[in-house]
């Protein structure tokens, strides 16, 4: 395991690294001539991760990197987790070289999906985050919205506590509307 970079420290005096995870579902199998640009820059795209200034984990499965990692039990979503010093680190990696250029025809790869497939959080210095915790973090963000627990780079939030934050409470006001003549006062009305 690599683990080359720093923890941010909280005032309370806890370190923290940031975890993310992101996924995709394939447009064609991995072994397709479609995606062979793709499964060619994985190796180079993640020596250059492992080397970065900032990078302390990344998931890896028996291939050495994690697209033999299922997540949600779809076996068209690749999924890659890692762990950084902090989104500064992340983002620099991200928007450079061979990353830069994938991303760039990532709808070449991924099919384009209306919900969030990248899910950031807070971890404990040393923590390594597993499938089902980046699959609870990814529906949180889904239900939620950016909070705490499990946001994006565009709703960023400091390092601290990420426990998880209760649901946001619905309106099940069950009661039937009732029809009021003209001129009568509703119950809700007070």
């Amino acid at each position: 395991m690599t683990d080359n970079g720093t923890a941010h420290t909280t005032g309370i005096g806890t370190r923290h690294e940031l975890a993310q995870v992101n996924i995709g579902r394939l447009t064609a199998p991995l072994d397709s001539e479609q995606l062979r640009d793709f499964a060619e820059g994985l190796d180079p795209v993640n020596a250059v991760a492992d080397a970065s200034d900032g990078f302390v984990w990344r998931l890896k499965g028996d291939t050495g990197d994690a697209t033999d990692v299922r997540i949600f039990g779809d076996a068209w979503l690749l999924v890659n987790m890692s762990v950084w010093r902090d989104t500064n680190a992340l983002t620099a990696f991200m928007y450079q070289g061979q990353h830069r250029e994938l991303l760039a025809r990532r709808r070449e790869f991924f099919e384009r999906l209306d919900e969030a497939m990248t899910a950031l959080w807070w971890v404990p210095a040393g923590h390594r985050p597993t499938v089902e915790e980046a699959e609870e973090r990814l529906v949180h963000l889904r239900r939620c919205g950016p909070t705490p627990y499990a946001f994006n780079l565009r709703t960023a939030f400091p390092a601290g506590n990420a426990d998880p934050e209760p649901e946001p409470e619905l309106d099940l006001d069950l009661e039937p509307e009732l029809e009021l003549e003209p001129g009568s006062v509703s119950r809700s009305a007070s």
